[in-house]
C-alpha cells in the first residue's frame, strides 16, 4: 500500500506511537531490577564505545579518501612477516579502544595494507596505546608492573597473531562489506560518504554486541566470582571468560580489573589482555567488518594466544616482584 515509501523514519514514527500508546506498560516493565540493570549496562557499553567507535570510523575515512595507496607502500616493510612487527607498534601513537580500531583496520586492507600488518595494528592499538596504559597505573598505583605486563602482552599477542595469519590465514576469511564508490566524487562528499556507510554498519553490531553483555552481566550471579577466585587456574579461565562477555572498553577496563582485589594479578593481567582483543562487542564488529568465517576463526584463536601469553607475562612479573595478588 506504501509502495517504496516505508524507511527508517516511518519505522521510527511507527515505534514513537506505541510507546505513547502503551506508555504505562512499557514504564511498568522498565521499573523491573532485572531489567533496570540490562539498561544501565547496555547505555554504559555504548556511552564508552561509542566516542572511540566515531573517531574510529572517522580516521578510517581519512585513510580511505585522503591518504594514497602509495604512502602504505612506503611506510610499511613489503615483508608481511616484518610489517607486522611495525603495525604492531605503530599502535602505541593512536588513543582509542578496539570499537574504533575495527574499521581503521579494514580501511587499512582497503588501501593495500597486508591483511597481518593490519590485523597486528587491530589488536596492538587499543592495548597499548598510552591512555590505556596510563590509565592501568592509575588504578594499579601499588602495583606499577601492571602497566608494563599489559603493554608488554598486548604487544606480543599483536605480533603473535599478525605472523599466524601470514603463515594459515587466507584472503577468502576476510569478506569486506561492499561501500559506496568513492571514485568520482569530491573528496569531501567521499569523506562523508564514507563515514556514513561505516558508522551506521560497524554500529549496529556494536549495539548488537552491547545489548549480549548486559544480558551477561545481569545472569551471572556475583557470588559465583568469589569461589572461582579460590583456585588459580579457574581464576584466570573465568576473568579470561568474564573480559569477553562484559566487552568493557579498553579504557575503562583497568578500573574495574582493579575492584577484583579478590583475584590474583596473574588473573586479572589475563582479564586486561584478552578484553581489548575478544569481546562480544567486538567479536560482533569483526564478523560485520571481515565477514563471519573471520570472526570465527581469528576470534578463538586470539583468545588462546592472549590467555597463554598473559600468564606467561604475568607469572614472570609475579616471580620478579614477588607479589601476587
Amino acid at each position: 500500500m506504501f509502495g517504496d515509501r516505508i524507511g527508517s523514519v516511518e519505522v521510527l514514527a511507527v515505534v514513537l506511537i506505541a510507546l505513547v500508546i502503551f506508555r504505562d506498560q512499557v514504564a511498568s516493565a522498565l521499573s523491573a531490577p532485572a531489567l533496570a540493570a540490562w539498561t544501565t549496562v547496555f547505555v554504559s557499553v555504548l556511552v564508552q564505545a561509542m566516542p572511540f567507535l566515531v573517531f574510529g570510523v572517522a580516521l578510517s575515512a581519512v585513510i580511505a579518501v585522503y591518504v594514497p595507496r602509495s604512502f602504505w607502500a612506503k611506510a610499511l616493510p613489503r615483508h608481511p612477516a616484518l610489517a607486522v612487527p611495525v603495525a604492531s607498534v605503530a599502535g602505541v601513537v593512536l588513543p582509542g579502544c578496539e570499537c574504533g580500531a575495527v574499521p581503521i583496520a579494514g580501511s587499512l586492507i582497503r588501501r593495500g595494507v597486508t591483511p597481518a600488518a593490519a590485523l597486528a595494528f587491530l589488536l596492538a592499538a587499543p592495548a597499548i596505546n598510552p591512555i590505556v596504559l596510563t590509565a592501568t597505573v592509575v588504578a594499579f598505583p601499588n602495583n606499577p608492573e601492571m602497566a608494563v605486563a599489559r603493554g608488554a602482552a598486548g604487544l606480543v599477542v599483536a605480533m603473535i597473531m599478525g605472523w599466524l595469519w601470514t603463515r594459515l590465514g587466507k584472503q577468502e576469511w576476510i569478506k569486506l562489506p561492499r561501500r559506496p564508490d568513492l571514485e568520482n566524487v569530491s573528496k569531501a562528499r567521499a569523506f562523508w560518504t564514507s563515514m556514513r556507510h561505516d558508522i551506521i554498519h560497524a554500529g549496529g553490531f556494536l549495539v548488537v554486541g552491547a545489548a549480549a553483555a548486559a544480558f551477561i552481566n545481569v545472569v551471572i550471579p556475583e557470588k559465583w566470582m568469589l569461589t572461582l577466585a579460590e583456585n588459580e587456574v579457574l581464576a584466570i579461565l573465568a576473568l579470561a571468560i568474564l573480559a569477553v562477555l562484559l566487552s568493557i572498553c579498553s579504557e575503562a577496563d583497568a578500573f574495574v580489573a582493579a575492584s577484583l582485589s579478590q583475584f590474583s594479578l596473574t588473573s586479572r593481567l589475563v582479564f586486561l589482555t584478552v578484553g581489548p582483543m575478544v569481546d562480544l562487542k567486538l567479536i560482533s564488529m569483526q564478523s560485520g567488518v571481515f565477514g563471519r568465517r573471520f570472526a570465527a576463526r581469528f576470534a578463538p584463536a586470539t583468545f588462546v594466544v592472549a590467555v597463554i601469553m598473559a600468564v606467561v607475562i604475568g607469572f614472570i612479573m609475579v616471580e620478579m616482584t614477588g607479589k601476587g595478588a
